[in-house]
């Protein structure tokens, strides 16, 4: 029951921190941002450095450690006031921080996750294709091994973060496309 308490008491925290970052940081500007198609790297920057750009992320490597309930709530609170942001945020912990949580080796977690849950890399994440869109399965971009490197060989377009990104996560093939799929 305490832990119950404990916990819940945490995410209501977590959850007004967010409310309070998204109302102060976002509100003032983003119809100026989406008017201006201007991506806010500064405030990018500093989602990281109040630990929403690594929720998820151990604290062994710079992040809050948290779980997906404080995960959700800090989405949530960002999406309120402005949906973009809160996109950017959920893709930088989902798809570039969470592939390299869960596939990276111990000296890839160790070269960019200090950086990306801190917010002084932005991640990036590569899959949809001019002519498969995002449907991995399809996919014509392959990484074919050399040595302890992959050779990448293929397009891809829509790269969230491509532009402001420092690191990268590219989804690419490394057998065949399965006829029967």
């Amino acid at each position: 029951m305490n832990q119950h308490v404990e916990t819940s008491g945490n995410l209501a925290l977590i959850r007004q921190s967010a409310r309070d970052f998204a109302e102060t940081h976002i509100r003032p500007h983003y119809m100026e941002w989406d008017e201006s198609q201007h991506f806010p790297v500064d405030l990018m920057h500093q989602l990281g450095q109040h630990g929403f750009l690594g929720v998820l992320v151990p604290e062994e490597y710079g992040g809050a450690g948290l779980g997906y309930q404080e995960y959700i709530s800090v989405i949530e609170e960002i999406a309120k006031v402005c949906s973009s942001i809160g996109l950017s945020v959920a893709a930088h912990n989902s798809l570039c921080t969470g592939h390299i949580l869960q596939f990276g080796n111990a000296a890839q977690k160790a070269r960019y996750l200090p950086k990306l849950a801190t917010g002084e890399w932005i991640g990036a994440w590569g899959l949809t294709e001019p002519n498969t869109g995002s449907d991995a399965g399809r996919m014509q971009c392959v990484a074919t091994r050399d040595g302890d490197h992959y050779i990448l060989n293929g397009t891809k377009c829509w790269i969230t973060h491509g532009i402001s990104g420092q690191v990268a996560v590219v989804i690419a093939r490394t057998g065949e496309l399965l006829d029967s799929y």
